[in-house]
């Protein structure tokens, strides 16, 4: 068997693995906040409006041609590797020990991090938003399956990241995999429309990391807060909603009351 034909037969297999991903993920996500314990943590819903069955729908479907085109992509990995083209392969085989396996997750992150809010404001860009993003934008009140509801320029463009770090920093064996896992969760959390973040004098306990509430006022009104995990590639590059502190401090402090009336909108930039 040649390798292209064993790689044709490898994607099949990405793709299911890749959808387990996905419904662990999601419907974790999902069944906890929205079904679970929807009566408990009613206060902490972002929103009083609930996305319609349509809109789930539709994101679940775009999402699943998203999950084909990572799945396709990211295979491009193991044929790098099978082809014996990838630099650190020998490297990788002797980084062992969970500091380091660890440490490269969260090196990750934080590269992660300055890629996407790069490439997220780059697609909000007028000449790129339809080509890039609009299907993403489409779910003005997002759910927790708008995670991957990408078109697929986006979705290519957001695996690209997981291919480069691959071929360019040596990590160890299965990091990938359970950093891949740490995003899925993040994503969807953020768009979950319920806050779990703790409140600290009407602000997030860790203001430097970035809440679902950070991430709806994007969804609700765009043009601001493009960060993935951290709010200060936000704050250093003045993109971040003024209005984000008073509109966590509305939806943290009712609880068992009546949410308050909605933060003023801020303007776009």
């Amino acid at each position: 068997m040649d390798i292209l034909t064993e790689w044709a037969m490898r994607v099949p297999h990405g793709i299911v693995r890749d959808l387990e991903r996905y419904a662990i993920a999601t419907l974790i996500v999902w069944f906890v906040l929205w079904v679970a314990l929807r009566s408990v943590l009613h206060f902490r819903k972002i929103r009083e409006d609930s996305p319609a069955r349509s809109q789930m729908l539709m994101e679940f479907l775009h999402s699943l041609r998203s999950i084909a085109i990572f799945s396709v992509m990211g295979s491009l990995i193991w044929l790098v590797y099978r082809l014996d083209l990838a630099p650190w392969e020998e490297v990788n085989e002797r980084l062992t020990g969970p500091y380091w396996f660890w440490g490269s997750i969260a090196a990750m992150i934080v590269a992660h991090d300055a890629y996407y809010y790069w490439t997220h404001r780059w697609m909000h860009q007028p000449r790129n938003f339809r080509l890039w993003h609009r299907r993403h934008h489409r779910s003005n009140n997002p759910s927790p399956f708008t995670a991957y509801s990408f078109d697929i320029r986006e979705a290519a463009l957001m695996v690209s990241f997981i291919l480069g770090w691959e071929l360019i920093v040596p990590n160890p064996h299965g990091s990938t995999g359970m950093y891949v896992m740490i995003l899925l969760f993040k994503n969807t959390l953020l768009h979950s429309g319920y806050e779990l973040m703790p409140r600290w004098r009407g602000k997030p306990l860790l203001d430097w990391m970035t809440t679902t509430v950070h991430h709806d006022l994007h969804h609700k009104r765009a043009g601001t807060n493009f960060g993935l995990y951290f709010t200060w590639w936000d704050r250093w590059g003045g993109t971040e909603d003024p209005t984000y502190h008073a509109e966590f401090d509305r939806v943290t402090s009712q609880w068992g009351r009546k949410k308050l009336p909605l933060a003023p909108a801020a303007p776009l930039v």
